[in-house]
């Protein structure tokens, strides 16, 4: 399978462009490859067309263009019904109704209004409604990567009358809709006509009319359960990380295939790292003597301890680097770092004795300790508000 083209090279944009810059350019290039405006090639202008909106449905929403940005793809598959866009995931058509208003009428002769209506597209069983589940793991089971067992509460396909509600010899047609599921209300405006398609009230558009419901399931097709869902989180799951689970989600209500179940990775504060991608940062403590003799210091990883080498003259805010001992890369390009920040201590209970020491300590590299007080220039310190 061909690989998917950018969004944004598809809209002709850059990845900063801004939310009336995608919707500016969407319109743009609707009005040019509108199938009524490329009669001549009606089937590869309704390709393009679609394509354009796959992308605009992405990236005009900011969820949807987070998740893009982030994983490419990958993040926004979960988007579409059967993990590929179809004129029913088309969220955004208001914004070129008006554009559609100067052609010809819309839901004709299964041309692409008659999709983004409804038309074809909605007749016949739909995929259930996907679900949401959020969990949270530690710092260090991210790093690992994890396995989990959830219960998941959900709707599955009635095992009695296999989703349909009934059996088959108590289901007929519709008598409103005769099997379409649908309904078609015609409009006129002035030289323009339009079709407007609902889902028919008397069938709720599955086109069905059951004279005797299923016993189970009192004719809706489906009765709740609860599953057990195992789930691997891969190594170097980032916060807000979304795994998808197919067919796990909510059953069909007109025997369709079921939703999917999408689980939302968060990770869980830690009480010694800070995380920032692949890599990890830590503060460490000093002494005074630590800083003016050098000295080495054991410090926390995630899998263990490492030691770190302070030498003389160690300054408060002085960052060392720990190559590989971060978390590993999701793509799997290697290991991050961590970061080890180290703070001067200074102490606040001396005796006498002490106090008298660190006077002539102090007395004999010059005033305060720092050498040259009054020509030192302005170092980029601020005081916080």
């Amino acid at each position: 399978m061909p690989s998917k083209r950018d969004y944004y090279e598809i809209l002709g944009l850059n990845r900063n462009a801004s939310a009336d810059e995608i919707k500016k350019a969407y319109r743009k290039l609707a009005m040019k490859y509108h199938p009524d405006k490329n009669k001549d090639q009606p089937k590869a202008a309704e390709e393009k067309f679609k394509e354009l909106s796959e992308a605009y449905e992405v990236l005009a929403d900011q969820e949807k263009r987070s998740r893009y940005d982030q994983y490419g793809h990958a993040g926004v598959e979960g988007t579409f019904r059967q993990g590929g866009f179809d004129w029913s995931d088309f969220t955004h058509f208001e914004d070129i109704s008006d554009i559609f208003g100067g052609f010809s009428g819309f839901g004709f002769g299964g041309s692409i209004f008659d999709q983004f209506f409804g038309g074809r597209q909605r007749s016949g069983p739909q995929e259930g409604r996907s679900l949401r589940y959020d969990i949270e793991i530690s710092l260090e089971e991210a790093a690992e990567g994890i396995e989990k067992e959830l219960r998941i509460p959900h709707t599955v396909a009635c095992k009695i009358c296999g989703g349909q509600g009934a059996k088959l010899e108590d289901i007929s047609s519709c008598p409103t809709c005769k099997g379409s599921g649908q309904i078609q209300r015609g409009q006129k405006r002035g030289y323009t006509s339009f079709v407007s398609i609902s889902n028919c009230p008397s069938c709720k558009g599955s086109g069905k009319h059951i004279s005797k419901p299923c016993a189970k399931c009192d004719g809706v097709g489906y009765t709740k359960t609860t599953s057990k869902i195992g789930v691997s989180v891969p190594k170097g799951a980032e916060e807000g990380m979304r795994l998808r689970v197919r067919g796990a989600g909510e059953a069909s209500e007109n025997g369709g295939p079921p939703g999917d179940l999408y689980i939302v990775v968060h990770i869980a504060p830690h009480e010694v790292f800070e995380r920032e991608g692949k890599n990890l940062y830590i503060e460490s403590p000093i002494t005074f003597g630590e800083a003016a003799l050098g000295a080495e210091i054991e410090v926390p990883t995630l899998k263990g301890t490492a030691l770190v080498k302070i030498p003389p003259g160690t300054q408060t805010g002085t960052v060392f680097r720990l190559k590989g001992k971060g978390m590993p890369d999701l793509r799997g390009y290697g290991d991050g770092d961590e970061f080890v920040g180290v703070m001067v201590m200074t102490p606040t209970k001396l005796n006498a004795e002490q106090k008298e020491m660190l006077r002539r300590f102090t007395d004999s590299i010059g005033e305060y300790g720092i050498p040259n007080r009054k020509k030192s220039k302005f170092g980029g310190f601020r005081k916080r508000s």
